[in-house]
């Protein structure tokens, strides 16, 4: 299983405000340019996280993104459910449909091993995630120019 760019730039955004000081209010932009991502890549990744609760964005003068309580709270598994769904594996009820989905075992196999990725990712916490060294790192991204 891979995920996806976005789930990708949405983690490595949650990881940067994690380690953010408190008054350190971040653009979009600017974690862009830190995280060497598109833009408009990061400003969709900002909105899913904000429609979760994870990230608040203000807008405006003093305006900038925070982690939220529930974003420092979260762990990966529930951040990645969250951007991923849970949608199938494999596209059995594709255009055309498979014509082995009546009888597939494969569907729920690759549902339980999905299940399995998830709660794995269940014991890992945002904290962990930007625990030494990582966190020093988060913290010396620059915006690129």
């Amino acid at each position: 299983m891979r995920l996806t760019a976005f789930t990708d730039i949405s983690l490595r955004i949650v990881m940067r405000l994690a380690v953010a000081h408190r008054d350190e209010l971040l653009t979009t932009r600017a974690v862009a340019g830190m995280l060497a991502v598109p833009y408009t890549h990061a400003a969709k990744a900002v909105a899913r996280l904000s429609e979760l609760g994870l990230v608040e964005a203000r807008r405006g003068r003093g305006g900038g993104l925070q982690l939220t309580g529930k974003g420092h709270a979260a762990s990966v598994g529930e951040i990645v459910r969250g951007l991923e769904g849970a949608g199938d594996v494999v596209g059995c009820e594709d255009d055309p449909p498979c014509p082995l989905r009546a009888a597939c075992r494969l569907r729920a196999a690759l549902r339980q091993a999905q299940e399995s990725f998830y709660a794995s990712l269940d014991g890992v916490s945002v904290a962990s995630l930007v625990a030494a060294p990582t966190g020093t790192v988060l913290l010396s991204l620059t915006v690129a120019e």
